[in-house]
């Protein structure tokens, strides 16, 4: 663990020099993860995030050497949240997905799916969410569907996927997604609860950049829905920049 900044955050903590190098530690630990689960039970489910460090960690993994290393015929790929606009949307997390990793690795289009928040009706679109995920994943020992690995950000006000402050999302208890809702455009979302995150083998957040110093600092002082994420029964690991963590090393 380390110290100041960063004392009181559950789980291990990297922090490196920059944002290059936790794309880059972030690709090596994806691909350990996709590995073992594949050893373990055959495919690797996960979970991406959207935000600009996931984007350079999509980047990173479609490209060289990771590319052609790690077996994407055994992916399964789910989201996080996603924003309700629609999916060739500039603000659409799966376009972000798509454009930097999906469309750039052999991973089946069938063993892709995405959140439909395109949809009228959000409710309905995250209940089938829910559905999915009971159908397709094994159940952890909460009951929950059990995801390999969820991928996850943090903005400037501590939020995580899109359990934001003060919204009704984060006291959802009994379903694995639901309707969340940002405080800026485009505000609708569909978002996985804390039940669904908890109940993850590896939960993963990457966090870079001086801006987000100040909520790194109150989710350690456990004062933000990022502070909510603490697996039952699964590893959670921090990598985080220099900056981000206010120059500790």
């Amino acid at each position: 663990m380390t110290p100041g900044t960063l004392h009181g955050l559950h789980g291990d903590v990297r922090v490196l020099g920059d944002k290059r190098s936790v794309a880059d530690a972030g690709a090596a630990l994806i691909d350990r993860l996709a590995s073992t689960a594949a050893a373990q039970h055959g495919r690797f489910s996960v979970a991406l995030a959207g935000g600009g460090t996931p984007r350079l960690l999509y980047e990173t993994l479609s490209s060289g050497a990771w590319r052609d290393r790690i077996d994407w015929s055994r992916w399964d790929v789910y989201f996080g949240d996603e924003r309700a606009c629609p999916p060739d949307d500039a603000a659409s997390n799966y376009r972000m997905a798509r454009e930097t990793l999906l469309d750039r690795v052999p991973i089946d289009a069938a063993r892709v799916h995405r959140m439909e928040a395109d949809l009228p009706d959000l409710d309905g679109a995250a209940r089938a969410y829910s559905a999915l995920l009971e159908a397709a994943l094994p159940r952890a020992a909460t009951g929950a569907p059990r995801i390999d690995c969820i991928l996850l950000g943090m903005g400037e006000n501590g939020h995580t996927a899109s359990l934001f402050p003060g919204t009704e999302a984060l006291a959802v208890g009994d379903r694995w997604a639901t309707r969340g809702r940002a405080d800026y455009a485009p505000y609708d979302r569909i978002t996985l609860t804390y039940p669904a995150i908890n109940a993850a083998a590896n939960v993963v957040f990457l966090v870079t950049g001086a801006a987000k110093r100040d909520a790194l600092r109150a989710t350690a002082a456990g004062r933000t829905p990022s502070a909510g994420v603490a697996p039952v029964d699964g590893a959670l690991e921090w990598i985080v920049d220099r900056s981000a963590a206010g120059g500790e090393v």
